[in-house]
């Protein structure tokens, strides 16, 4: 059998079963939504989306049964900030897609490059994330483009929402962009958005919404968007014109725009910003300081995606870290979520779930700030979801998200546990890994079993 052959043998043997009705009984049910974990609950999944989750739920005939006793029954995590599928090996530029140094930055669309068959995307399934929330990283502007939902499925095309959000760094990483001063970052920020204005002028907006994905964020189609690139331009611009265009949505309100800042100051600018442009839709990534100024982010209604594990000041822009921010934060009433921005988000979105456990114990120490176990779950599953306005699509087990689930060996915010099934749209998924592969090979070292080359 030829490479070629064996390599799409190898695909089709590992692609999951279509979507079927699927009930897991006898589990401790968690449905994601910041509620206490249920004993002996059951879920039921058909078509692809959750029916039912919780207590007293009836199997449906015909429905395959998972018994799922002694386990634990969860959504599976959404990774809050990632760069899952664009990159297999960081330090090699030909297996990594994050960022360009190209003419185009806010015209950048990640969703052609995500790559489903990428090793870290695979990692993190078998580790229960079922979708990731992926930004472009910054090239020679503060803008990077625009990012995706996508989700960690064996299949062709893993983009669940292609550009869902525009990618803006402020801060010490976009005062650099911007040739060294935060100042400069926020001119660039503003006259971006002028230049959108004058393009997208006299455009009106045509959203509609498809029936099979309520509450969920809106398809977008503009029958006039052919103008936007034949429209004139005043010769002050600093913006190509697919750049500029691509900010139209933004600005509209159409598309969000997902900005990470650090320090107190520059969240204090965001929030400046929103009511400027009263329209922008602006998620905050990172925060680090946030809990310094949480009132202000509570009253602006800002969403926050917040670094869990940030405890020391690593730059001037995060002097006042502490692991109590999102706690703090929380305690205030800012919609927060965690996320994993600048702490190997091209590989291990996975950890989140291990944050949220560290939540959870914080909560017990004296002088911290912590989570509640309901809470710091729905912090990796339904408050990622809710940020970019699909909560009611993903992340959590009411009824009608999409029957992503996963079944734990033990309390999943516990170091030691392991996914032992996930869905994905109600498909079983393989957790088959590179890593598992591996162990496979060489667990046995019986002379003959191994290639010549390791023969003894």
């Amino acid at each position: 059998m030829s490479r070629k052959l064996l390599l799409a043998a190898l695909l089709l043997s590992a692609a999951p079963a279509s979507a079927q009705t699927i009930a897991i009984v006898r589990g401790t049910v968690a449905i994601g939504d910041g509620s206490a974990p249920i004993p002996g609950g059951t879920v039921v999944v058909h078509d692809g989306r959750v029916v039912a989750a919780g207590a007293n739920v009836a199997v449906p005939a015909g429905a395959r049964v998972i018994d799922a006793a002694g386990k634990w029954v969860t959504p599976g995590i959404v990774a809050g900030f990632s760069r899952l599928g664009l990159t297999d090996v960081d330090g090699v530029d030909q297996a990594t897609d994050i960022s360009s140094d190209g003419p185009f930055s806010a015209a950048l669309d990640i969703a052609p490059a995500i790559n489903p068959n990428a090793q870290p995307v695979a990692v993190n399934r078998a580790d229960g994330v079922t979708r990731a929330i992926v930004a472009p990283g910054v090239g020679k502007s503060i803008f990077a483009g625009q990012g995706a939902l996508i989700d960690t499925a064996v299949d062709r095309d893993p983009v669940t929402r292609p550009r869902l959000f525009q990618y803006v760094e402020l801060g010490e990483q976009g005062a650099e962009q911007a040739g060294g001063s935060r100042a400069a970052a926020h001119v660039l920020l503003r006259n971006a958005l002028r230049e959108a204005s004058e393009l997208g002028r006299g455009l009106p907006a045509a959203v509609t919404r498809t029936p099979s994905q309520p509450d969920s964020q809106p398809v977008v189609r503009n029958p006039n968007e052919s103008r936007l690139y034949d429209a004139r331009r005043s010769q002050d611009v600093l913006l190509t014109r697919f750049d500029a265009a691509a900010l139209v949505p933004v600005l509209q309100g159409r598309q969000i725009l997902m900005i990470h800042a650090e320090r107190a100051a520059d969240i204090r600018q965001v929030i400046a910003l929103s009511r400027e442009f009263p329209r922008l839709r602006i998620v905050l990534v990172g925060a680090d300081e946030g809990w310094t100024v949480a009132p202000e982010l509570a009253r602006s209604g800002i969403p926050v995606i917040a670094s869990a594990l940030s405890d020391l000041p690593a730059a001037f822009e995060t002097i006042a870290a502490t692991q109590s921010n999102i706690g703090r934060m929380r305690a205030a009433g800012v919609k927060v979520a965690i996320g994993t921005i600048n702490d190997d988000d091209t590989r291990m979105a996975f950890r989140a779930r291990e944050y949220a456990g560290n939540l959870v114990a914080l909560a017990k120490l004296p002088g911290a700030a912590g989570l509640s176990w309901g809470e710091a779950l729905a912090m990796v599953t339904s408050r990622p979801a809710e940020a970019v306005g699909l909560g009611g699509e993903i992340g959590s087990l009411q009824p009608g998200r999409r029957g992503d689930v996963v079944i734990w060996s033990a309390d999943p915010l516990d170091n030691m546990a392991a996914a032992e099934t996930v869905l994905i749209d109600g498909v079983e998924q393989p957790l088959v890994t590179r890593q598992t592969r591996l162990k496979e090979r060489y667990q046995d070292l019986t002379p003959g079993v191994l290639p010549p080359a390791y023969r003894r």
